[in-house]
């Protein structure tokens, strides 16, 4: 095996679109945050910062809790491209030796992290759910009357790493999966798993300037035009209130009721794979395993039996509400409140008595 001691530190992929930062980014600083914590030692939270004119994105990078933001700018770097991010990060990567490296997975960071994992020929573990250090050496800190917070791991213990944790065979079963024998230890993590740290305005961390050696000739393609599409813009991640429709709907006239009751109480509409493989509504709305992985604090599961794989996508929902005529189905087993009947008598009903309600 080889040694692995050189290799400390976690980064975070700070994934940023036209100047702004994305929020799974800050997601994983969070949880980056903790895992430093774990780890030990003089072990720090780095944030990889990629692209032209970002120097407004590094004071928030360090009041989310980065310690230091290795900064990587170049004109080539302004719009995303594979080839120039993957070279970019992954020179960095080989200069500076982190121990872990996480992204948000995200169309960008699924895009890059395997590109980066190829080129690193290390493993990568993709839309993890949740993240862990296996500390098989604390004993050892016991005996020696020590602690993890001022030893750090023994990097070289094959029984020591980041274990990462994701959903498998349709959600069936949670897989956990280490990286023992090659560094850095690489995931990509599911928006809106994570829990952002509370901003500490004026926190301060190091900056570190990298150099970046990259030339047209590295890059295969040419982004000649970002087209947004002329579409309803679905923020589901952000959502504090979700309301959700299914098959149960009966059509795509349903959704109307559902976008009624989301205006009622302050939410966004989201929708099963079923209603979206019907043609009843944009697949952004999708909610589940095979679409956005969600964590409000209340979600309003109208007319949605609960495949496995819809529910693999919210159940770590604060709140889940079932509307559903079918008393047995899997959604109404996991919900919080199970309301047995017509969504289209209930629904009304609910809204009716909104206004009154404490939520």
């Amino acid at each position: 095996m080889k040694d692995f001691s050189d290799y400390k530190n976690i980064w975070v992929f700070a994934e940023q679109r036209q100047g702004k930062l994305v929020n799974v980014a800050l997601e994983l600083i969070g949880e980056g945050r903790k895992l430093a914590a774990e780890i030990g030692g003089d072990t720090k939270l780095c944030a990889a910062l990629l692209g032209s004119d970002v120097d407004g994105l590094i004071d928030e990078l360090y009041e989310y809790g980065a310690d230091r933001v290795y900064v990587m700018e170049h004109p080539l770097l302004k719009q995303y491209t594979t080839d120039g991010y993957a070279k970019v990060l992954t020179d960095a990567i080989n200069e500076y030796k982190p121990e872990i490296v996480l992204y948000g997975a995200t169309h960008i960071g699924r895009d890059l992290a395997p590109r980066v994992a190829a080129r690193l020929n290390t493993g990568l573990t993709a839309d993890c759910t949740r993240l862990d250090v296996n500390m098989s050496n604390y004993m050892d800190y016991l005996e020696e009357k020590t602690t993890a917070s001022t030893k750090g791991l023994d990097r070289n213990d094959p029984g020591t790493g980041l274990k990462q944790t994701r959903p498998a065979f349709g959600g069936n079963l949670m897989a956990t999966i280490v990286t023992p024998n090659t560094r850095p230890q690489m995931a990509t993590v599911r928006p809106g798993v994570m829990d952002k740290r509370e901003r500490e305005e004026g926190a301060r961390g190091e900056r570190i300037d990298v150099d970046v050696k990259l030339d047209a000739s590295d890059i295969h393609v040419e982004v000649l035009e970002v087209v947004k599409a002329a579409k309803e813009i679905v923020s589901l991640t952000d959502a504090s209130i979700i309301c959700s429709g299914g098959r149960g709907l009966g059509d795509a006239s349903g959704f109307e009721l559902i976008r009624a009751f989301a205006d009622k109480v302050g939410g966004v509409v989201g929708a099963s794979r079923a209603a979206v493989d019907a043609g009843w509504i944009d697949q952004s709305h999708q909610v589940g395993q095979t679409g956005t992985t969600v964590k409000p604090h209340i979600y309003f599961a109208c007319g949605i039996s609960g495949a496995i794989q819809h529910l693999a996508g919210m159940q770590t929902s604060d709140i889940i509400v079932a509307i559903n005529k079918d008393p047995e189905c899997p959604m109404m087993q996991l919900a919080d409140y199970a309301i047995e009947g017509d969504l289209k008598k209930v629904i009304p009903e609910i809204m009716d008595l909104w206004d009154t309600a404490e939520v």
